[in-house]
């Protein structure tokens, strides 16, 4: 199954426009955010992350719904951190 993960970013890139650092659950990690280079992003933003890329940026209400929909399915959002935990950059 694939998850698309909500992170809200923390900080971006200096170095690199194609990256930012996301606090996910307590997990920071940089993932890559070329795909929205359409959109406006800053530090606070929440954005959905599937395999290190963020996919869309979401509102702090979806994310918060995104979220709890995770917890509900169980594990799910257990896995995915832990994928995070274990590539975390």
């Amino acid at each position: 199954m694939c998850l698309g993960i909500p992170g809200q970013l923390v900080e971006l890139s200096a170095d690199n426009d194609q990256l930012a650092r996301v606090d996910v659950a307590g997990v920071r990690r940089m993932i890559n955010i070329g795909l929205l280079e359409d959109e406006t992003l800053e530090p606070g933003d929440w954005v959905l992350i599937h395999v290190g890329f963020a996919m869309s940026k979401i509102d702090e209400a979806e994310a918060a719904a995104a979220l709890a929909s995770l917890m509900l399915m169980g594990s799910g959002l257990d896995d995915e951190v832990a994928l995070m935990r274990g590539t975390a950059g």
